[in-house]
């Protein structure tokens, strides 16, 4: 079981990232003061499962567009969409730009090719689940969205 790790909110108006157990998997959630910082820290929080995103340079850009009926099912296509282009392109993405329109996503995600030795991958992500999926506005007005992802 990877290390729980995490970021918190200094500022309101910032975003942050955590994980939560859950079982033999992981839960990753972002938040945010909009739905998209909410979606961008979630794909943080994915690449914090398998390594500290502050560790990954912004070498190579991944254009990623995905779309779904709610905002829950496309928080699961996104995140599975990024362990898609990060298991083909062999790559991790440590910094993220969402756009969110009518239940579609474009986003860019940009990192760099995973080296063992410098990033030290914990486990392997094999895709984000329906389990304690959620996306919603919070009573003082931020976003959540998170889910459980398999490893």
């Amino acid at each position: 079981m990877p290390r729980l790790r995490g970021h918190r909110d200094v500022r309101m108006d910032e975003g942050a990232w955590e994980h939560f157990e859950h079982g033999a998997d992981i839960g990753v959630r972002g938040r945010g003061p909009t739905r998209e910082v909410a979606f961008e820290q979630a794909a943080m929080a994915l690449t914090g499962v398998l390594t500290d995103p502050a560790g990954v340079q912004a070498r190579e850009h991944v254009p990623i567009a995905c779309e779904a009926p709610d905002d829950e099912l496309l928080l699961v296509d996104w995140l599975n969409a990024l362990v898609y282009e990060m298991a083909v392109r062999r790559l991790l993405f440590g910094r993220f730009s969402v756009r969110l329109s009518d239940h579609r996503l474009e986003a860019e995600a940009w990192g760099e090719p995973v080296d063992r030795s410098t990033h030290r991958p914990a486990v392997e992500v094999k895709g984000a689940t329906y389990t304690a999926l959620r996306v919603a506005q919070e009573p003082d007005g931020r976003w959540v969205a998170e889910c459980v992802v398999d490893v």
